[in-house]
């Protein structure tokens, strides 16, 4: 009886056998560096206190990483700030969209933030 349950059972293997390198995806994976991290819940945390965002969210899949924001938890994103692999030839690019509307897209994050610098505006005085 216990010979038949091992006969009917499936085939061993050994992970460490199988295991020949880094895949082509695993070799594209992008990720967010400490730095912008930094930067990007630096600019979170601002928009926190004043009331704007209340939630964010970091995926990462293929050669791609996303940092989302929300105005509530049950919504889509209100802005996605995303990281790719630019290919062999070229680096990294910064994209930022709201709605599906591209805002910004850049090499560095410091340019892809600006989006988001409020701009000051002359308000004058009534007669």
């Amino acid at each position: 009886m216990l010979e038949e349950k091992r006969a009917t059972m499936g085939k061993l293997y050994r992970l460490e056998d199988l295991r020949t390198g880094p895949t082509k995806a695993a070799r594209r994976r992008v990720f967010f560096t400490r730095h912008e991290l930094n930067r990007l819940l630096s600019l979170y945390s601002r928009r926190v206190m004043n009331g704007e965002w209340r939630d964010y969210a970091i995926d990462v899949s293929g050669g791609m990483a996303v940092f989302s924001v929300f105005r509530n938890s049950h919504e889509r994103p209100a802005f996605t700030i995303a990281k790719r692999s630019g290919g062999n030839q070229r680096g990294v690019e910064f994209t930022v969209t709201s709605g599906g509307h591209r805002l910004a897209r850049c090499e560095s994050l410091v340019e892809a933030l600006k989006v988001f610098d409020r701009r000051l505006q002359v308000v004058r005085a009534g007669p």
